[in-house]
């Protein structure tokens, strides 16, 4: 559903949205600092947001597995993106799989005010299923970069996170001690072992 934001005509320009997506310890979070770093350098006006349940390594910056950082906007729900978004250009959201649903319409909503919208998250849980919202978002997003890590058992290009961790809760916010990146082999091996 489209929800006009409080801007009173629409921007003339045209937006989009690019979604950067792939597994743990694959660059993703990096990307989006690269990416809003080029905006800032170029002048344009930025925003930048993450779930407020995303603590890891800071409450309110994004920070890369590699400690680059670039300062944020914690929200609990997506919808209260629209309140900071008025006068900037270009808007980045960071571990979009853990936003509410609204987070697809209020990406929309953005790129049809001509704002550039670049979206990092995991695109599978640690059971290999599509996560979240990133399924939907990548479907009406303009560009979508697909990043890998390095499985961590063989070497091979990874595309997994796999859970160190027997907890079967969907959502258990973690670092290399709870999850590593493993290429669908090293993935399905594990995933056969712990079913034995």
């Amino acid at each position: 559903m489209f929800v006009e934001p409080s801007h009173t005509k629409q921007n003339q320009r045209t937006g989009w949205i690019e979604v950067i997506c792939g597994s743990m310890f694959s660059g993703k979070t990096e990307e989006l600092i690269r990416r809003l770093n080029r905006a800032i350098i170029a002048k344009q006006k930025i925003q930048i947001f993450k779930p407020a349940l995303d603590k890891r390594y800071h409450t309110q910056n994004i920070v890369s597995h590699n400690d680059n950082s670039i300062p944020s906007t914690p929200v609990g729900l997506a919808q209260e993106i629209l309140q900071y978004t008025n006068d900037c250009e270009v808007v980045g959201l960071d571990e979009a799989q853990f936003f509410d649903e609204s987070v697809i319409d209020v990406c929309e909503t953005l790129a049809n005010f001509g704002k550039r919208v670049i979206v990092a998250g995991l695109d599978m849980d640690y059971m290999g299923k599509p996560f979240g919202c990133m399924p939907q978002l990548m479907a009406i997003a303009e560009f979508i970069t697909k990043v890998h890590a390095v499985c961590m058992v063989c070497g091979e290009v990874a595309s997994h996170s796999y859970r160190l961790s027997p907890s079967g809760d969907r959502v258990l916010l973690g670092e290399a001690d709870l999850y590593e990146a493993r290429c669908r082999r090293c993935f399905n091996l594990g995933e056969l072992a712990e079913a034995q």
